[in-house]
């Protein structure tokens, strides 16, 4: 499987403590591996991953290729983004 991140995603990481950011980067290759599929919820074609009690990671697949599309610091900023789906 090949891991492809979005813009948007580069630029959530560029304002991330170094901590969070390595938290995301394991979490990435961990789905590059072994990708769990645990859907959002409002019918969205995207997959949400928990890297920390906090942090949220949107990712996507096509074909062979996982690509991460936001990664969200807090739950607070997560929860805005997925509710602008509603």
């Amino acid at each position: 499987m090949v891991l492809r991140i979005s813009g948007k995603a580069e630029q959530d990481l560029d304002i991330m403590t170094e901590t969070l950011r390595k938290f995301f980067i394991k979490h990435m290759e961990k789905l590059e591996k072994m990708p769990p599929r645990k859907h959002m919820r409002f019918g969205l074609p995207y997959f949400v991953e928990d890297v920390t009690k906090q942090a949220r990671m949107i990712y996507g697949f096509e074909g062979e290729t996982l690509i991460v599309l936001r990664c969200f610091a807090t739950h607070k900023e997560y929860e805005k983004w997925y509710l602008s789906y509603k």
